[in-house]
């Protein structure tokens, strides 16, 4: 049976159709696909979900909305941009006749003639006409389309600056700090006015460029490449491993045929019959997956061409910003790799004959025996999946008094980011959870019958709020400034740490009697994967829970032992971390890195680990036995540390630089 094969790097290639690119469209994400390969996906997306506002990346999953989402869907693709420095990197075959964006956003295809440098839109003759009529517009410079896409470098010189996915057309013109941000002036006044450290980015560009390490992100791309190559070809050798044990199986049954003849060759054929369709079952599987292995190598590889034009032939501006945009994607594409190591499994074929041999023959051929087979999970080496680990410098940079309408004095237990910067926070004394604004302000709040204890982000729209000493979970959703409950989950013990697992899973602990607490990985319908006990020396209801980037290794805290114990997937403790100068254990988290942040609320400290339990560093002072909950944002290296006394509450701000 044929099996893909990576083609020899010769151009950038479309993620969906494997081939080079026909029209590259790109979104605000940096990802691009061929035009009629995004709009089959557009087109697909619309017929799952009715009132379609926005379609998600086939390889990201990041959120994109086209500039006028009233038009068509079936025109949606078209609306997105073309990448004009894949299109002038592409073979020349492959290059196509740009379109005029004033009539394509009318609704009418038209070839452009020009490109106005100034507007940086393409023109139809037609268009062109009219430009040079307005007389603040005839002054524009324009070229000819064949000179726009003569090279990358070219194209580079021709756009000083990218603009805005949120506000079109908008140039960048400014870096807020405190959230890692490119932003345009809109963004700046609608959303970062009040920010501490907004800095114009012509005025700082070299000094943040030098913070940028373009080699490091191209050897991390290669390296996610490099995984992927290894993972296709894992599956090729079960492909062929397979085919070794569906002929062991028939060969195994010819030493007994001497002594059972006619019931074994019916046995012979029903094994063989049943051992093909499983084969033939695992190859469309493991394709399927090495399809998708490929589409995400090619994604990855279209980074790497597109990061290496801009850092080549870029402007300052253009490196930083594809800097920024190509650190996001490399989280994405870790957490991919892992997923796909993680549930790496390969079959094996088994004969099952019945108890006693000698009476075979009295027993008809399918109570004989039948086909078993067995997943096992191919053990990967869990260094050979991390990011080059990296020492990051713990620094406040900012102290928000909340100041939110509640009756008791808030707790805020739990803590965790939503998509767009937004936080929510779980307030155990006023039975509620509460939604910031990404400035920290307050948003919405809702109302719970229970105590929330901590909480956690499943994906773009539902959180997972822990119900304290109820043994429930419930999920709410969180659409613009609406929360919503959208079901409770049942669990066999009381739960109070939470962490999501992906894709429908979470992590969950709490303690569960006789001296004992245990972690479970369930699914967002409670049902139980695996559960795990450990000791806990007394009863202990300060249960936190953290992951791995990778989802193969959990962290729980033990308060009442001041330890952070660290366990493989299949409940196997790696290590303990249990120093003199860390008490009171609560929040845990990890970074893009795999470093570990656990808060010693009694030892006021905050200690930070390698993926391995080494310490990094202890930061001393900075967290109070007022501090519970830590989280961090996982692509802009913000964490937050939840301070709550008796005269104050306020969320600790800090970059790990």
């Amino acid at each position: 049976m044929a099996t893909l094969k990576l083609e020899a790097e010769d151009g950038p290639c479309c993620p969906i159709c494997l081939e080079q690119f026909n029209v590259p469209r790109q979104l605000p994400c940096a990802h691009s696909f061929c035009e009629k390969c995004l709009q089959s996906h557009i087109t697909a997306e619309a017929d799952k979900r009715e009132n379609l506002k926005y379609v998600k990346c086939p390889v990201c999953r990041n959120s994109a909305s086209p500039a006028n989402k009233e038009r068509p869907v079936r025109e949606w693709a078209t609306l997105f941009p073309v990448s004009s420095v894949l299109q002038s990197i592409l073979p020349a075959k492959t290059k196509v006749d740009r379109l005029c964006d004033a009539c394509n956003n009318e609704g009418v295809s038209a070839s452009a003639e020009v490109f106005c440098v100034v507007c940086k839109e393409s023109m139809c003759g037609d268009c062109l006409k009219a430009h040079r009529k307005l007389k603040m517009l005839k002054d524009h410079t324009v070229i000819s389309v064949e000179e726009l896409a003569c090279n990358a470098e070219h194209v580079m010189k021709l756009a000083e600056g990218f603009t805005c996915s949120e506000h079109h057309g908008e140039d960048i013109k400014y870096y807020c700090k405190d959230h890692k941000l490119p932003c345009c002036g809109t963004c700046f006044f609608r959303g970062h006015k009040n920010c501490s450290n907004v800095i114009d980015l012509k005025e700082e560009l070299p000094a943040l460029l030098c913070e940028n390490k373009p080699a490091e992100t191209i050897a991390d791309m290669k390296k996610i490449e490099s995984h992927l190559k290894k993972f296709m070809e894992m599956n090729e050798f079960s492909i062929n491993n397979l085919d070794k044990q569906v002929n062991g199986l028939t060969a195994e049954i010819r030493k007994i045929r001497k002594e059972i003849n006619e019931v074994l060759d019916k046995l012979e054929e029903s094994v063989k019959t049943e051992g093909n369709r499983i084969y033939k079952e695992e190859v469309i599987r493991i394709q399927d997956e090495n399809h998708q292995c490929l589409s995400l190598i090619h994604a990855v590889r279209n980074s790497h061409y597109l990061f290496e034009a801009v850092d080549k032939y870029g402007s300052n501006l253009q490196k930083f910003l594809m800097g920024e945009k190509m650190k996001s994607q490399l989280h994405s594409y870790y957490n991919l790799v892992g997923e796909k190591y993680e549930k790496t499994e390969t079959i094996r074929f088994g004969l099952q004959l019945a108890p006693s041999i000698k009476s075979m023959l009295s027993v008809s051929f399918s109570e004989l025996g039948k086909v078993a087979t067995t997943a096992i999970s191919n053990t990967v080496p869990l260094g050979c999946l991390q990011r080059a680990a990296k020492d990051c410098r713990v620094e406040r940079v900012d102290v928000i008094d909340l100041k939110i309408p509640t009756g008791n004095i808030p707790w805020y237990t739990g803590v965790t980011f939503l998509p767009g910067d937004r936080v929510m926070l779980a307030d155990y004394n006023n039975k509620q959870c509460i939604l910031l604004s990404s400035s920290y302000q307050f948003i919405a709040s809702h109302t719970l019958t229970v105590y929330p204890w901590n909480i956690c982000l499943l994906d773009d729209q539902e959180v997972a709020v822990s119900l304290y000493n109820k043994n429930k979970i419930q999920i709410l959703s969180v659409i613009g400034d609406i929360i919503r409950p959208v079901r409770t989950i049942t669990t066999k013990y009381n739960c109070n740490g939470i962490a999501a697992a992906g894709k429908g899973k979470m992590v969950v602990n709490g303690y569960c009697g006789d001296y004992k607490s245990q972690w479970s990985l369930i699914n967002t319908r409670g049902e139980e994967q695996c559960t795990h006990q450990y000791d806990s020396t007394d009863y202990n209801y300060l249960n936190y829970i953290a992951l791995n980037n990778a989802k193969t290794r959990v962290y729980v805290n033990v308060c009442a032992n001041n330890s952070l114990l660290c366990f493989d997937m299949y409940g196997r403790k790696l290590f303990t971390y249990s120093p003199d100068n860390l008490r009171g254990t609560t929040g845990i988290a990890l970074d893009t890195y795999d470093n570990i942040y656990i808060l010693g609320k009694d030892s006021n400290n905050l200690h930070q680990l390698s993926s391995d339990g080494s310490v990094q560093q202890v930061v001393n002072k900075e967290v109070s036995s007022c501090s519970w909950a830590i989280c961090i944002h996982q692509s802009k290296d913000i964490l937050i540390i939840t301070n709550t006394s008796d005269e104050r509450t306020k969320l600790l701000i800090y970059e790990l630089k």
